[in-house]
């Protein structure tokens, strides 16, 4: 069987040497690097993920929970996520909520009695306990947990006014704005802050309705919408929606009841992810979150916690957003 010592004698290197190369330790030149690679794949050695994980007390493995892996924001951000994760050689166990408690629950324990390294939260269905309590570096999207867990987001107040002023710009004079579940403390509901005290400062009409835990299927979507979006269509003018998905239903639900869009319906959605830049007609307008910096700023903060330590204070991330000005404006 070939070991360590059998890559650094073909590599010309110590035993030290490899062992900084596959786990990414301390600084190690390019040369350096592409020897101990070229042995190993020379060699076709594999290190032995449960030593490893012995050795150094790590296994190498972040935990990620979401709400809804079928959601193209999430699908989108894991890819980033999993990108920068493998760039420090560590690997993924991916575990899909579906937005209910008790499988969240549940999905926590599973990955402390699988050692897991850390976890990054994206699911926003339990309490903040459940998560103070794990004793393990956490880092969360969206969402405040505590003063000590770090979280990464987007300024979703800024996207919010952005968003607002967008549609009043345009000329609308009763907006409507879709949001997310108002009852959690969630980052994302500032974007109905920004909106509720833009429309004031603006003097004109304006309505939130709570689009909470909709799924992330045109099925679903539509059904909201004729249910409880419908009554208001001849009443507003302007539609500011949580997320591309609503955004787009809404677009093929009005214009199946007669609406113009977006002569009579301006609609401006949010996230900005690969669903929506598939659309070409119409192209949605919308607030683009910047998910590849996101993922990887969620990946940076948990290894930083999981190989130097948590601090007493968290360091949080907030990127910027922009409006992408599309056709339904």
């Amino acid at each position: 069987m070939v070991s360590i010592k059998d890559v650094a004698k073909l590599a010309g290197v110590s035993v030290t040497t490899v062992s900084r190369v596959m786990n990414n330790r301390g600084y190690i030149g390019n040369k350096t690097r592409q020897k101990v690679e070229r042995a190993m794949k020379e060699l076709d050695y594999h290190p032995n993920q449960i030593a490893r994980a012995l050795l150094s007390n790590q296994s190498y493995i972040l935990g990620v929970i979401v709400p809804d892996l079928g959601h193209p924001l999430f699908s989108e951000l894991i890819n980033w996520i999993e990108h920068y994760a493998g760039e420090r050689n560590y690997k993924l166990l991916v575990c899909n909520s579906l937005q209910e408690a008790e499988k969240e629950i549940n999905y926590i324990s599973m990955l402390r009695q699988n050692r897991v390294d850390g976890i990054i939260m994206c699911s926003h269905t339990l309490e903040v306990e459940a998560y103070n309590n794990t004793n393990m570096p956490i880092v969360s999207f969206d969402r405040i947990l505590s003063s000590s867990i770090p979280y990464v987001a987007s300024d979703n107040y800024r996207g919010g006014e952005i968003a607002t002023n967008h549609l009043i710009a345009k000329g609308c004079q009763k907006i409507l704005h879709i949001s997310g579940p108002l009852n959690v403390e969630l980052l994302a509901n500032r974007r109905s802050d920004a909106f509720q005290l833009t429309c004031i400062k603006s003097g004109v009409d304006w309505k939130i309705v709570e689009g909470a835990h909709v799924k992330a299927t045109f099925e679903d979507n539509w059904a909201f919408i004729e249910k409880e979006i419908a009554p208001y269509l001849n009443d507003y003018d302007g539609i500011f929606c949580s997320n591309d998905i609503m955004a787009y239903t809404l677009y093929v639900y009005a214009g199946a009841k007669g609406f113009q869009v977006p002569d009579q319906l301006k609609i401006v959605g949010y996230d900005y992810h690969s669903f929506t830049r598939m659309l070409k007609n119409p192209a949605l307008t919308t607030v683009k979150q910047p998910l590849d910096r996101i993922g990887k700023a969620l990946c940076a903060s948990l290894i930083e916690q999981i190989e130097n330590g948590g601090s007493n204070t968290a360091d949080h991330t907030v990127y910027d957003v922009e409006l992408i000005q599309g056709q339904t404006t």
